[in-house]
């Protein structure tokens, strides 16, 4: 069946805008039992430098089942396609270190988990799907802490990162079956923007998955929002790329410099060993 690649910000925001979607995508990555998600959906804007390119991130409360009993927090996810989303992720973080939540009329802060949805591969990092945990250590006693600090869980959090371009059909898990719809392969023409889904849905969720991205990559009016968004891409990755070329050729040129100023210093050496050898052959005569 073809469906819409959901690395795209207009297919992915329709995917996760379906509450049993989300809370299917939140309950298996982050391997919790998920009781109810509330979704708020943002949009952020690149600076004018980036063409104003808008770019969709999702913000989420959910209830989440823990062995300490139902804990509210934040997730957040964001996409990034390539290197330079960095500062962005980094930026809208701390923005929201900074906010407070209304939860029953009471202004709270909740703890933060963040998930990352990369399509460009991290070289140290040859999973498709990461998991960066936190765990509480006593110093003293070389031993791990059970417990959770509240304060602690609202300064520090966990994060999950998906690399697309890693993803390798496989359905074997409730994770694999995620995953696959993420696959960067089996496209029908070289834009990436719809692909042949050839696994068949076992459960209710991934059917409804598979029916809304198929949808997306059929119906007329998605396919020309995303490849709008792929032309606005376009346009970033030919910007981004005389930059990349510029300042490679800086490097470049600066390697070359002090590769010239290591030979003279070579040279310099050379001659002060010279003086200093005849100097000392001066003094034995």
């Amino acid at each position: 069946m073809i469906i819409a690649n959901p690395i795209y910000d207009v297919v992915f925001k329709r995917l996760m805008e379906n509450e049993k979607v989300a809370k299917f995508f939140i309950a298996t990555l982050l391997d919790k039992e998920v009781i109810s998600v509330e979704t708020r959906p943002q949009v952020f804007t690149y600076d004018d430098e980036l063409i104003g390119l808008r770019v969709f991130r999702l913000d989420f409360m959910a209830i989440i089942q823990t062995k300490h009993g139902h804990q509210k927090i934040l997730i957040e996810i964001q996409k990034a396609k390539n290197e330079i989303d960095l500062m962005r992720f980094r930026n809208y973080l701390a923005e929201q270190y900074k906010k407070e939540d209304n939860i029953e009329e009471q202004e709270t802060i909740l703890p933060i988990t963040t998930i990352y949805i990369l399509g460009f591969k991290l070289p140290e990092i040859k999973t498709a799907c990461l998991q960066v945990e936190r765990y509480y250590k006593d110093l003293l006693k070389k031993e791990i802490i059970e417990v959770k600090s509240e304060f602690i869980e609202k300064l520090t959090h966990d994060a999950f990162v998906v690399q697309v371009e890693r993803i390798k059909g496989n359905v074997k898990t409730r994770l694999d079956k995620l995953l696959s719809f993420f696959e960067q392969k089996y496209f029908i023409d070289d834009t990436g923007v719809v692909k042949e889904y050839n696994f068949e849905p076992t459960d209710e969720i991934t059917k409804l998955m598979r029916d809304i991205l198929h949808h997306s990559g059929v119906d007329p009016v998605s396919k020309k929002e995303i490849e709008q968004e792929r032309e606005a891409w376009r346009s970033v990755d030919a910007l981004f790329a005389k930059e990349r070329k510029s300042f490679k050729k800086a490097l470049d040129e600066k390697d070359k410099a002090l590769d010239e100023k290591d030979k003279a210093l070579d040279e310099k050496d050379k001659i002060i060993e010279e003086l200093l050898k005849k100097l000392k052959e001066g003094d034995s005569s």
